[in-house]
């Protein structure tokens, strides 16, 4: 199908603004009709999720619609979505249960590729009940997660492998794939952050071997809050504490309080936006898979494009080096600093940030400390115009 990012680009009041956005990664601008969903659902009649009265019945209506809203996204079912503040909140609330029967000479398996909020919820779980903390490493050379590395840490003992499907800070994609399929035989769950990848193609959490998988609509669109999909079955076999009087079903039993309704709403507005690039015709999840497809070979080109042009550039090292990855570029720079390229750039109204972005254990292993690099990040409604001034803007940047 087609990709037309001047009419995916009329639907962002933001981009009026003349800023050429390359700051994606840490939060996308928002559609017009995301915000529209947000302030309808907050100044319609609503109540508590119920089924006498009409505000009742439409806060119910708003949940169930979100939920149908991210299994069509990621393929799950929608009575295995959980919504919760964040991602990171979400990891934490589950962490905390999946770690209770831990023990000494338990283990749990990270990465260094990973967000800290798909690390550090593990290692504080595994202290607190006495479990190990195993390691897999990618090469700082090619940024590559190996799914052997992965496998050459995995025991009878593993309880569980988490793991990224694309990292935030350089991009890589590893292969989700293999190292579930290997963890899986190895009698371990596995918990994948897709927080990144889902802003950037097509999710099938089957296809992943995900037994959890997380998500933040922010990243795709969205309004801020978080998504946790996993089947049904599995979580009515897990018992998290909650209030005495609230429901235990599924998956209501892990969503503490009151659902924020008007994010749930924008929610579904969003992923609606993105299955309405392959048009209004068909099945969301088909749609979705589609447009989704079309996000991922528009947003290759314009990264070609960049890759292509900061090679021609004096002095600086392009990080985002692995086979497959996400349109997410880490660059450093000869005896200059990242965040001044951030200020200078910004200036000309150019917006990429410069940092670790919370990817503190990949900027260390790439010998970056905690000071990171300029990162460059697209989305959907990224434009060669964008490019064009982000590549001028560091040619002056290093010209000056």
């Amino acid at each position: 199908m087609s990709f037309d990012v001047a009419a995916l680009r009329a639907q962002f009041p933001a981009l009026a603004g003349g800023a050429a956005h390359f700051d994606g990664p840490g939060g996308s601008q928002t559609p017009l009709a995301v915000a529209q969903a947000v302030a309808a659902t907050m100044t319609a009649p609503m109540a508590n999720r119920g089924s006498v009265t009409a505000a009742e019945r439409r806060a119910d209506a708003v949940v169930v619609a979100a939920r149908q809203a991210i299994a069509d996204l990621t393929g799950g079912d929608p009575g295995g979505v959980v919504f919760g503040r964040s991602a990171t909140a979400l990891t934490y609330e589950l962490s905390r249960v999946l770690s209770a029967g831990w023990g000494p000479g338990d283990e749990v398996v990270v990465t260094r590729l990973d967000h800290d909020a798909n690390i550090r919820p593990w290692v504080q779980a595994a202290q607190a009940r006495g479990a190990t903390v195993r390691w897999a490493d990618f090469d700082p050379a090619t940024g590559e997660l190996d799914p052997a590395t992965v496998g050459a840490l995995l025991s009878e003992r593993t309880g569980l492998v988490a793991v990224t499907g694309a990292s935030n800070l350089i991009g890589t994609r590893p292969d989700v794939a293999a190292i579930t399929a290997l963890a899986h035989a190895a009698g371990a769950l596995t918990w994948v952050d897709g927080v990144h990848l889902a802003a950037h193609a097509p999710v099938d959490v089957a296809a992943l071997g995900a037994d959890f998988l997380v998500c933040s609509p922010y990243k795709f669109l969205g309004p801020h809050c978080g998504c946790l999909v996993a089947a049904p079955a599995l979580l009515e076999t897990l018992h998290p504490d909650k209030l005495l009087p609230s429901t235990n079903a599924v998956p209501e039993r892990f969503e503490l309080g009151t659902l924020p309704y008007e994010l749930l709403a924008g929610t579904t507005a969003a992923v609606d936006v993105l299955a309405g690039i392959a048009g209004p015709e068909g099945h969301r999840r088909s749609r979705l898979i589609a447009a989704m497809t079309a996000v991922e070979e528009h947003e290759d080109r314009l990264r070609a494009r960049i890759e292509d042009g900061v090679r021609e550039l004096p002095g600086v090292t392009l990080w985002s080096r692995a086979a497959r990855r996400t349109p997410t570029l880490l660059l450093t720079f000869a005896d200059r600093d990242p965040r001044d390229a951030h200020r200078y750039l910004a200036e000309r109204g150019v917006n990429a940030p410069a940092g670790s972005f919370y990817a503190l254990e990949a900027s260390r292993h790439l010998g970056l400390g905690d000071a990171g690099g300029l990162r460059v990040g697209l989305a959907p409604y990224s434009d060669d115009a964008d490019v064009d001034r982000l590549l001028a803007g560091l040619r002056d940047w290093l010209a000056g």
